[in-house]
């Protein structure tokens, strides 16, 4: 079975404790703030293996978890960090935002990695929070929460040449005969049900990837046939080979059949209009062949298309076409992604604060300030100070006194009520 797409969720390690330690030794009568820092949390890390073909593995498994850092320790020790965990994944898997769709990541090189969960950070012991002014401070800080991420992996294959046409042109025994690919083959419709990949060699240091797209046929961009499921396979390929059935021997059109396809692939994403296309005209040992092969040339040549003869069947005119698709590979510039999505940039947003005066309330809120009120201790009057003195460096107190706050009024911290006073 071919999996290609999986939908899971990943949650990094949260981030350990600071410690509140003292320093006790015999000639240290002075003491002083001893507590150590806790580990980060582990990450979870997507990372590129060639071995790995399908996304099956995800099927069996939807939820992966990062490892908690330890909390610090006296003497200021650290905490041990939390291990991370590698997700290994095929050549050609494209990672998005389960609830935007947005693509964040496109991992398409050989020993790629990307960080798709941060582990959280290791709170501070209160030997960091040791100042001029504060020598003894009675409070550490919190680790923080590791990311946590519902995430779409998409698999979409990669190679340089797709074999594309309607199901029983002959494209499955093409592959089989240009490469060493073993695909099923069989006279009947949807004989191949996952994506066939084989390499071509033309000789030393050259050679390329040639795919077996099946599963296309009259609204397939709608979904008919194996439609979507492997339309996404062609946006991959730098050249498409589309393939004919010369002789109708089927009892269809060969020219309808070529425009019915490329109306399908533009209606499934328009770039796909901008690659390189070459048609293969096969099944020439069949009678009519030679008729239906002067209409293709009439049809197309004079609209800048080539065309090769070809039989599967006898293996004649495989040569030919084998180098053609190599010289056009050679010569083309055409890039592997050809999709519109946008990337989902949420690592590069900031943390925010929202001061605001609503329903005859002041409230603070947003990503900053839920995080400041996690790290807080509000039972320890040095971490309460600590957070106070936040609030005034953001410029919170500021903004609430341009609102009209007054003492003694009301502030709601992220659903929290507070008492304002200066």
């Amino acid at each position: 079975m071919f999996i290609d797409v999986a939908n899971i969720k990943v949650r990094a390690g949260k981030g350990g404790d600071g410690v509140v330690a003292w320093r006790r030794e015999k000639f240290e009568p002075s003491g002083g703030p001893y507590g150590g820092d806790g580990g980060n949390g582990g990450s979870i890390i997507l990372q590129v293996d060639q071995g790995i073909r399908t996304l099956m593995d995800f099927r069996y498994k939807r939820v992966y978890k990062g490892e908690n850092g330890e909390n610090g320790r006296t003497k200021k020790q650290y905490g041990k960090n939390g291990q991370d965990v590698i997700l290994k994944v095929p050549v050609g898997t494209l990672v998005k935002d389960e609830e935007t769709g947005k693509v964040i990541v496109d991992l398409k090189e050989k020993g790629q990695s990307y960080v798709i969960a941060k582990g959280g950070r290791g709170g501070r012991g209160n030997a960091k929070f040791a100042t001029s002014t504060r020598q003894a401070p009675t409070f550490a800080e919190a680790g923080t929460k590791g990311q946590e991420k519902d995430i779409v992996l998409e698999l979409k294959l990669l190679a340089d040449v797709g074999l594309i046409g309607f199901p029983n042109v002959g494209k499955s025994t093409i592959l089989s005969i240009v490469s060493a690919a073993k695909p099923k083959i069989a006279n009947y419709h949807f004989t191949t049900l996952k994506p066939n990949l084989g390499v071509v060699r033309i000789d030393e240091a050259k050679s390329f990837v040639i795919a077996d797209i099946p599963g296309l046929i009259e609204g397939a961009s709608e979904g008919a046939g194996l439609g979507h499921d492997f339309l996404k396979h062609i946006e991959r390929t730098r050249v498409l080979v589309h393939v004919i059935d010369a002789a109708s021997s089927e009892g269809r059109n060969p020219i309808d059949d070529f425009y019915k396809i490329n109306d399908e692939l533009n209606q499934y994403n328009d770039k796909l209009s901008e690659k390189p296309q070459i048609i293969v005209a096969n099944k020439m040992d069949l009678p009519n062949a030679e008729e239906g092969l002067d209409a293709i040339r009439k049809e197309f040549e004079p609209k800048g298309y080539s065309i090769y003869p070809i039989s599967a069947a006898t293996r004649a005119g495989i040569d030919e076409l084998k180098y053609a698709m190599w010289e056009i590979v050679e010569n083309s510039d055409t890039p592997y992604d050809t999709y519109d999505e946008e990337f989902f940039e949420s690592e590069k947003q900031e943390e925010t604060i929202i001061v605001k005066y609503e329903e005859g309330k002041y409230i603070v809120e947003g990503s900053y300030i839920e995080r400041l009120l996690y790290l807080t201790y509000f039972d320890d009057a040095d971490s309460l100070r600590f957070f106070q003195e936040n609030l005034r460096k953001k410029g919170v107190v500021d903004q609430l006194e341009k609102l009209g706050i007054k003492e003694g009024d009301a502030v709601f911290i992220c659903d929290n009520e507070f008492e304002f006073y200066f």
